[in-house]
């Protein structure tokens, strides 16, 4: 190691060098900065102030994800609110010309249902860069089978579409007798009418199909009294199981309500079931499941049971007693004096029939009875035609309702495809058919759809933008299309049966198609939509906010005042140059020059 020497002038020497180095460096960085318009190139060079950086951009960073899930979300929001939109306007084009149509153009109010139909599955199969939408998870195929599938089934394939459970229906309702199962006859002064069906069969036919019987009233009881309704108890039904069920298996059971409907109770086989759950059983053996499911349904009027085949489960109906009302002719009535009988119907709905007394009435008539001759015979054959007649207009109009919304709740899940008329006819078969088109093959395990698609908006915030044709708003609005997408109706005059039919029909058809309330219907689905679009649409709006102010605290601390940096530069320009001047004019001084 040398040490230099030291004289008088090292120090400043020395001292003048480390200046201009300094200066030096201050003047490549000052143009790095100039070039770059960064304060340093390393988070190491900005200092304490690295921390303010390094967050400030982890913040930008984020937001920038978020936007881009929006950007990218917005679409299948705008598609899947743009279908929801047809279905709603197809409901209404619909109703319109149900509202406005006669029996006479019937026949083109079924093919605008048949076209409302075709342009219903095409917006529910809209897809989004190959997703599709109304498919819940299940996004990688089309949700929704062919509207010529749902109605006509695919023969090459076995499976049957709707037309044929509508066909099924109607005939379970109307019964081998086709008076909707309420017999009617006449013995001496009496008339008796009462829901058809004994034993266990009759029982659990009368738990399904046909006519409910209410009640009789006579307008002038001193000349017919109707006495009060009798019977039309139903046993307690226990169920059976053949083999033990495994966790998730589902289990479906129908519930007769009072106005006449049926109700669906679908629960889920789970080894923990919480204590408050309503729609979950325990696990246990075939003997537990099946007491569970007795105990469970103890006391309801229960009309069937749907389950996988390899459950083997069974609904025991033992024998429950018709309901039946007794008419006694006292004396003879007068013409225009009447009787009325009230029936409910399985879509919940009841319907009244009305006879007059008359002097001479046709025998064929199914409004009025003579009073010439036997006249309980009289009454017996008039509302023998009457229930005929209402069964073959009415009665089916509510056979194809209710089979068309069975169809559109049948789901791909083993067990729980649409419900189909047992073999007998006596009920429903408690094996679901592998024969029935199922018209949904989305996914149909969450119960919420709008979470089966999220996206991320901000830290803790998630949007459910999901979608699933299945929800009960929109097979509401596919049944009421449906329905009368299948119906054939002939010219009629005002007054006919056939008229009667297509009046029955299109008031089915649009309960479904209207929703009594906002929330109910496929509005609800748009309003949830809706309100996810906006909340994208003002989050973005405040990520631009925020961007901004984020920008901002980036001022001066990862960048710099180009103007500034200038103004700094030119300074140290002339400064490093007057100091290399200097230097010079000092590094040439001698004793000679000084006393010069």
């Amino acid at each position: 190691m040398t040490i230099s020497a030291f004289t008088a002038g090292t120090y400043v020497q020395d001292r003048n060098t480390a200046n201009l180095v300094s200066q030096k460096a201050r003047l490549d960085a000052l143009s790095t900065q100039l070039a770059s318009g960064r304060t340093a190139e390393t988070y190491g060079g900005i200092g304490a102030a690295r921390t303010t950086s390094l967050s400030a951009h982890a913040s930008l960073s984020a937001l920038d994800g978020y936007d881009a899930a929006i950007t990218a979300n917005t679409t299948r929001v705008t598609v899947t609110s743009s279908a929801v939109a047809q279905l709603s306007s197809l409901s209404g084009i619909l109703q319109k010309s149900l509202n406005s149509s006669t029996t006479g153009t019937a026949s083109t109010v079924a093919q605008v249902a048949r076209n409302s139909l075709d342009a219903a599955v095409d917006a529910l199969n809209q897809d989004v860069a190959g997703s599709y939408v109304f498919g819940g998870r299940i996004s990688d195929t089309p949700p929704v089978a062919s509207s010529d599938a749902i109605l006509n089934g695919v023969p090459g394939l076995g499976l049957d579409g709707l037309k044929t459970l509508v066909n099924e229906q109607v005939a379970a309702d109307l019964g081998p007798n086709g008076n909707g199962r309420i017999a009617t006859s006449a013995s001496g002064s009496t008339v008796t009418v009462s829901e058809e069906g004994t034993g266990t069969a009759g029982t659990e036919a009368r738990a399904n199909f046909g006519f409910k019987l209410l009640s009789a009233t006579s307008s002038n009881p001193s000349a017919i009294t109707a006495g009060a309704k009798s019977g039309g108890t139903a046993p307690d039904v226990t169920f059976a199981v053949a083999n033990a069920p495994a966790e998730g298996d589902r289990i479906r059971v129908a519930v007769n309500q009072p106005d006449g409907s049926q109700s669906f109770t679908d629960l889920i086989v789970t080894a923990n079931p919480p204590a408050d759950a309503t729609n979950t059983i325990a696990l246990g053996t075939a003997a537990e499941t099946a007491a569970a499911l007795t105990k469970r349904f103890e006391g309801q009027p229960v009309a069937s049971i749907q389950g996988k085949a390899s459950l083997g489960l069974a609904a025991n109906f033992g024998t429950g007693t018709p309901a039946s009302v007794e008419l006694t002719v006292n004396a003879p009535p007068a013409a225009g004096d009447t009787l009325t009988f009230n029936l409910a119907l399985r879509d919940g709905t009841t319907q009244t029939i009305t006879l007059t007394a008359k002097a001479n009435a046709d025998s064929k008539s199914s409004t009025d009875f003579s009073l010439t001759g036997d006249v309980a015979a009289n009454i017996s054959k008039a509302l023998s035609n009457a229930l005929k007649e209402t069964a073959g207009t009415t009665l089916s109009a509510s056979s194809a309702s209710r089979a068309s919304q069975d169809f559109f709740a049948g789901s791909k899940t083993e067990g729980f495809a649409p419900r189909r008329v047992s073999a007998d006819g006596n009920g429903y078969a408690e094996q679901a058919s592998t024969k029935t088109v199922i018209w949904y093959t989305g996914d149909d395990t969450s119960t919420d759809p709008r979470t089966t698609a999220t996206v991320q908006i901000g830290a803790d915030r998630r949007l459910g933008i999901g979608a699933q044709a299945n929800e009960a708003p929109i097979r509401a609005v596919l049944a009421g299309i449906a329905q009368v997408a299948v119906q054939s109706f002939t010219p009629s005059t005002t007054g006919s049966p056939e008229t009667a039919r297509y009046n029955a029909v299109s008031e089915r058809a649009r309960s479904l198609l209207t929703s009594s309330d906002g929330r109910d219907g496929v509005q609800s689905i748009a309003s949830d939509l809706s309100l996810a679009a906006r909340t994208m649409a003002d989050t973005k709006t405040d990520n631009r906010s925020a961007r901004a102010a984020l920008e901002d605290s980036l001022d001066g601390v990862d960048t710099v005042s180009i103007e500034e940096v200038t103004a700094k530069l030119l300074a140290l320009q002339n400064q490093l140059q007057a100091s290399y001047q200097v230097t010079s004019m000092l590094s040439k001084l001698t004793l000679t020059n000084y006393l010069s």
